[in-house]
């Protein structure tokens, strides 16, 4: 399906919607950033790089990574 990247300054997200399950981890942990019912759906700057790369590291499928 689709690759997609979302960047910040000094960070970049990377989603593989191949990979996705859908188990909704991402943004039931932080859903100030992942945002499933809006576009785009990763909103970088509405938490800090720490608090991303930490749920990101709680994707379960590797559909999230950082780039």
């Amino acid at each position: 399906m689709a690759k997609r990247e979302y960047k910040t300054e000094g960070l970049t997200v990377l989603w593989d919607s191949d990979l996705c399950t859908h188990c909704e981890r991402c943004w039931r942990g932080l859903p100030a950033v992942f945002r499933p019912e809006e576009r785009p759906w990763i909103a970088l700057g509405m938490a800090s790089r720490e608090e991303v790369v930490r749920q990101v590291g709680e994707c379960p499928s590797g559909a999230l990574k950082i780039g």
